[in-house]
């Protein structure tokens, strides 16, 4: 879990870093970043919801508004899918 989660800060740093600057695949490393942190995040909070059972859903606990925050981000900006079909269009572009 500690690894997929340094993973994807890593890569939200650099699609960040590429948008500073200006880098001309900026939008198709943002595409990526955000696909593979908000899945492997869900995927993260759900193992951490299966470790703590019932409680994971309680509002006493983290993990319930974790769940519930990367489900909006999945869809926000742009769905799971969408960032595919951009990734994909630059990667077949060149």
């Amino acid at each position: 879990m500690g690894t997929e989660l340094e993973a994807s800060r890593l890569m939200v740093r650099n699609a960040a870093r590429l948008i500073d600057e200006k880098h001309k695949d900026k939008t198709m490393y943002c595409a990526m970043a955000k696909f593979f942190a908000t899945e492997r995040c869900f995927d993260i909070v759900n193992y951490a919801l299966q470790m703590h059972g019932g409680y994971g859903y309680l509002r006493e606990y983290p993990i319930e508004r974790f769940l519930r925050d990367l489900r909006v981000h999945q869809i926000l900006e742009g769905s799971s899918e969408v960032m595919q079909i951009i990734t994909s269009r630059a990667l077949l572009k060149d």
